[in-house]
């Protein structure tokens, strides 16, 4: 895909960006997303279920919690759901013929700690239905400024064995150094981190924040990586928290790399379109002081963003 490049300066600092091309409409998938539920704001599934709709994607939620909102209000109401109801529910999917037509399953926040064989389990039976179905994991643990905020055995499980059984992971730089086993705080250590990573099973490696010291000032970045390559794209770093924001991001990389997983040049582009979309979301939440992502009213932004960031290719 050509791109025409044009300098552009935002928040003080000179980004060369492509002027964002009409992209088509990617062909519709079937995505099982396996994550928790809130019915105030935007984590979970209540963020990653509509931007992959609003791609053109049909997307079958799974529970694995049913909350009030998100638990960094520090109170909520409701409870996580037994593995047992969401193995249930998957069970009844199979039963309608449904997990046949599964293309990717995607996983986020797990609740308990059982639910890791909930979710190994549906991710084996997809397989064994639909050879080319593929598996993400977004291993939600924690970040570097709250430490790990889910059940200490959570961690453990997703490192030893979900994650093998991953085709794309899409951590934090928290939560890549606890995945591999080692610090991770230059770019350097960051791609030895996922070379870490992808040795225990997974195909791809999506890194959703990096932070290293020798980062121009003002700006994020994230990494993605195959066998194929790895490529770094940064964009202006907005100053404040948004809840979900992960899940989101996790949801449309899954979108944009699974329709050509492994690929040679699909990560770069999946990184490009998702980090385009992510941005004006984040810009739209942060511009309208809303401390909820502003999920709907930035719709357009994952179909048609104004502009994408350009990722240099790191090998």
């Amino acid at each position: 895909m050509q791109y025409h490049m044009h300098s552009a300066t935002i928040s003080g600092i000179a980004f060369d960006c492509p002027a964002a091309p009409a992209l088509p409409l990617p062909s519709a998938m079937n995505i099982l997303s396996i994550q928790s539920h809130v019915s105030y704001g935007h984590v979970g599934n209540s963020a990653a279920v509509f931007p992959l709709q609003r791609l053109g994607h049909e997307v079958w939620p799974v529970y694995t919690v049913n909350f009030s909102n998100h638990t960094g209000y520090g109170a909520w109401g409701g409870s996580p759901i037994a593995a047992s109801e969401v193995s249930a529910i998957v069970h009844a999917m199979e039963q309608r013929g449904a997990l046949a037509k599964v293309d990717v399953v995607l996983s986020g926040y797990q609740g308990g700690a059982d639910i890791a064989d909930a979710i190994l389990d549906t991710v084996a039976r997809v397989k064994a239905l639909n050879p080319h179905a593929t598996y993400t994991c977004d291993p939600v643990m924690g970040n570097a400024k709250s430490g790990c905020f889910v059940n200490p055995a959570i961690p453990v499980l997703l490192r030893e064995r979900v994650v093998p059984a991953a085709d794309l992971v899409t951590p934090n730089q928290f939560e890549l150094g606890y995945l591999a086993g080692m610090q991770v705080s230059s770019l350097e250590e960051t791609l030895a981190a996922v070379d870490a990573v992808m040795a225990m099973g997974p195909r791809a490696v999506l890194v959703t924040s990096v932070h290293r010291p020798d980062a121009e000032a003002g700006t994020i970045e994230m990494l993605a990586a195959d066998t194929t390559g790895a490529w770094l794209v940064a964009t202006p770093h907005l100053p404040f928290k948004a809840n979900g924001s992960g899940d989101v991001t996790a949801a449309l990389f899954t979108a944009h790399y699974s329709q050509h997983f492994g690929r040679s040049g699909s990560a770069q582009l999946a990184l490009e379109r998702t980090t385009a979309s992510m941005f004006e979301l984040l810009q739209h939440t942060h511009t309208a002081g809303a401390r909820e992502l502003q999920l709907v009213q930035a719709q357009n932004s994952y179909v048609s963003p104004q502009t994408v960031f350009a990722a240099r290719q790191l090998r």
